[in-house]
Parts: structure tokens; sequence; C-alpha cells
């Protein structure tokens, strides 16, 4: 009981110790992009495809992720049963 207890406090303390360290800690975009864009006179635009809205991120890994099962299991056999070369030169093994 004691260990659950320990875990269910170390769990609820991560959020702290991650809110205040995000305020300390900025991105590289933040601190070294944007300083140089603003010392050559470029300022921050919307980008041209805004992912960060709805689901379209998530649309995009699902299309990835279905083209690439779709190229592994086109090439399966390519990539996971051996050749009838590597299956004579196996028998010649033993």
């Amino acid at each position: 009981m004691k260990i659950f207890v320990m875990v269910f406090l170390l769990l609820m303390a991560v959020p702290l110790v991650t809110t205040s360290a995000y305020a300390k800690w900025r991105g590289v975009d933040e601190t070294v992009v944007e300083k140089f864009a603003k010392d050559y006179g470029r300022e921050a635009r919307d980008p041209i495809i805004n992912t960060d809205q709805g689901d379209l991120l998530l649309f995009v890994f699902l299309l990835g992720g279905a083209t690439g099962g779709f190229i592994a299991g086109y090439c399966y056999r390519m990539l996971v049963v051996p050749s009838a070369k590597a299956r004579a030169d196996m028998g010649k093994q033993e």
C-alpha cells in the first residue's frame, strides 16, 4: 500500500515540476530563431498549413501510418520470408 501511495504522489507531482520547468526553459524557436529573425527584420507569421488547429496533424500521421503499413504489407515476402537462394544456402550449412 505504501508503494501505491508513493507512486500516486510522484505522479501527482509531475505536472507541477513540468509546468515550472516550462516557464524557465523556452524552446529553440522562441530563443534562437525569433531573435535572429528580428535582427534581420523578419517577423513571425502564420504557417501556410496550420496543423495546430483541429485534427489535421492526426490525419497526416494516419495517412503516413496507412501508407507505411500498405508498403510493408505489399513487400512482406521480401522483408520477412527468406528467398529460395537463402533457404538453399541454409540447407548447405547444416
